[in-house]
């Protein structure tokens, strides 16, 4: 700064003694001196002490290289020492500024003011600042709010930092750029969202994309486009519909102005094809859709674009039980469904698969009525019976004792084996529980006798009795063999006793020895057995023989007059 008259270097002194005490060292010290001199590189200062002092011309360039300075002007200084070597006083405008810079910074940082500087050079992991004389550190992450490749722009052009840290011992000073930003963005995110409101449409810019949506520039502040918000039909990722750089027309679903992030969607600008879908996807109709997704509980299946409904893993297959979804059908495959129900409320539907083909096992019980004869390969052998694999896919099941004449159902099982091909007549067909009996000795129509010879060399015939031996007790009833080499039978439940409390196959064992009555032959000629039938007619004999009803006389009592009569016939033999 010039003046209009030159002090003189008595003024000088009168200052320094004044401010500084006559007894007080120069040494240290920011002191005011008068430029006497502009030398090549150097300049000239009087401070009012013994002799002048030399500072590098340099040290008062500007930030464009230059000095723009004259005789006359006052200018600051520090004093590092009064006397050199050479009886000049050693000036440095360098620490000057930078002492004088401190002071005013270490003000603003205490207030959180921001302070101007520029940067001017690059160092390991970012930039250094000068703030005005004092040299601080810019973070590379402090540049700007997102990384920035080329910082060249921005050097050399005075503008507003934020101190984060600074240490005066250490000479150690943090500024950051990026929080002035931030600042400045919030600012004009709180004026742009108070001139939003909910279900205004705007236009916007795709700035990033990510797994669950895109982020919309709407000229200052970013809004969330989720994935589920992009369209009615099924987005898998948001990159299938958008692109970065995309302009795109939205609406603004929902605004919190406590954290001032925003909520926008594409699809609420579409018409909604739930509305009608009730009335268009009614339940019982039969629909043709593409398959979009596949899960382990089932298969989601697109009706229209917008609607799609869930196959469930146990409405996909009439046969294939407990298998993945994915085994049945695949992505994009076009398939028919049934509309099971529909669910207006919660936007969904449920489909079926099986449901638009029919039952297997009613076209089986068309195809082959009971009686008829089938072929098919041996799936499986349980210790009960065989599966026998029939057509469209449904099995059959021989059980143990419909195998073969004459033999335990042990032995008949033991002659089949898995993977072998036999032929088995329908005896039942159950399309409720989707079951199938077959047979395989009720192929061989003579293959049970009309009567059953006993051991004795007698035939058996309608009403006889036999000793039979238990040889398995099932939910149903019993299967019992006629002595030791007979055919193996089976007893009803509730041919098992008269009492029908006592009707449970459970209390029968295995190997116990029982007695029962002829009361037929099946077709194949087999005999059917009863208990009941024998306990019933060993009461009326013992009522015609011993007592009538009408005597008055119990049951008990004609059978122990019975009893007795018999004991006592044996006693006199």
């Amino acid at each position: 700064m010039a003046t209009s008259a030159q002090p003189t270097r008595d003024d000088f002194a009168a200052l320094l003694d004044a401010s500084l005490g006559e007894n007080q060292s120069f040494e240290g010290r920011v002191v005011r001196g008068v430029v006497t001199a502009l030398e090549n590189e150097f300049v000239v200062i009087d401070v009012g002490l013994k002799s002048e002092g030399r500072v590098p011309l340099r040290e008062f360039a500007g930030f464009d290289g230059k000095a723009d300075l004259k005789v006359g002007d006052e200018v600051e200084v520090f004093v590092d020492r009064v006397e050199n070597a050479n009886g000049e006083a050693m000036l440095s405008r360098d620490r000057a500024r930078r002492e004088a810079s401190w002071d005013a910074l270490e003000s603003k940082f205490a207030a959180g003011e921001r302070v101007e500087g520029v940067i001017f050079g690059r160092v390991k992991g970012g930039f250094t600042v000068d703030l005005g004389g004092a040299v601080a550190f810019l973070p590379g992450s402090q540049v700007d709010i997102r990384p920035v490749r080329d910082v060249t722009p921005l050097m050399n052009l005075p503008q507003p930092f934020q101190v984060l840290k600074m240490d005066r011992k250490r000479g150690n000073i943090v500024v950051s750029r990026r929080s002035i930003l931030e600042e400045s963005r919030a600012e004009a995110r709180s004026g742009l969202i108070s001139s939003l409101a909910e279900g205004q449409i705007v236009d916007g810019t795709v700035k990033n994309i990510t797994d669950y949506g895109a982020f919309v520039d709407l000229g200052g502040i970013d809004g969330l486009l989720h994935v589920t918000d992009m369209s009615y039909k099924r987005v898998n990722h948001p990159s299938e519909v958008l692109n970065i750089g995309d302009v795109l027309r939205v609406q603004i679903v929902r605004i919190n102005r406590d954290t001032q992030r925003i909520s926008l969607g594409m699809k609420q600008l579409e018409a909604d094809p739930w509305t009608t879908a009730a009335a268009k996807y009614a339940v019982d109709t039969k629909h043709k859709g593409r398959v979009t997704n596949i899960t382990e509980y089932g298969a989601f299946v697109e009706l229209e674009a917008g609607i799609e409904g869930l196959v469930h893993v146990s409405e996909m297959s009439w046969v294939k039980k407990n298998v993945h979804p994915g085994k049945i059908v695949s992505t994009s495959q076009e398939v028919e469904v049934i509309v099971l129900e529909v669910d207006e409320e919660k936007r969904r539907i449920s489909l079926g698969l099986k449901q638009a083909q029919r039952n297997p096992w009613e076209v089986f019980a068309e195809n082959h009525p009971v009686g008829s004869i089938v072929e098919g390969e041996v799936k499986n052998a349980t210790e009960f019976g065989l599966f026998i694999g029939l057509d469209g896919d449904v099995d059959g099941m021989v059980h143990m004792s419909d195998i073969a004449w004459g033999m335990t159902g042990e032995a008949a099982l033991s002659r089949h084996h898995k993977g072998e091909r036999v032929s088995a007549r329908v005896l039942e067909v159950d399309i409720e529980k989707e079951r199938i009996s077959l047979g395989i000795k009720q192929l061989d129509e003579a293959g049970g006798p009309a009567v059953v010879r006993n051991t004795s060399g007698g035939d058996w015939k309608k009403n006889d009795i036999v000793t039979v031996t238990v040889v398995a007790a099932r939910d149903g009833g019993l299967d019992v063999q006629i002595g030791e080499d007979g055919p193996v039978c089976y007893i009803k439940r509730g041919d098992l006793s008269r009492d029908r409390d006592e009707q449970k196959a459970e209390r029968f064992q295995p190997g116990q020895k029982v007695d029962a009555m002829v009361v037929g032959f099946e077709k194949g000629r087999k005999p059917m057995l009863s208990i009941k039938a024998l306990q019933i007619t060993e009461e009326k004999e013992a009522v015609a023989q011993y007592g009538t009803s009408d005597s008055g006389a119990t049951l008990g009592n004609i059978l122990g007059a019975a009893f007795n009569k018999a004991r006592e016939e044996a006693d006199k033999s």
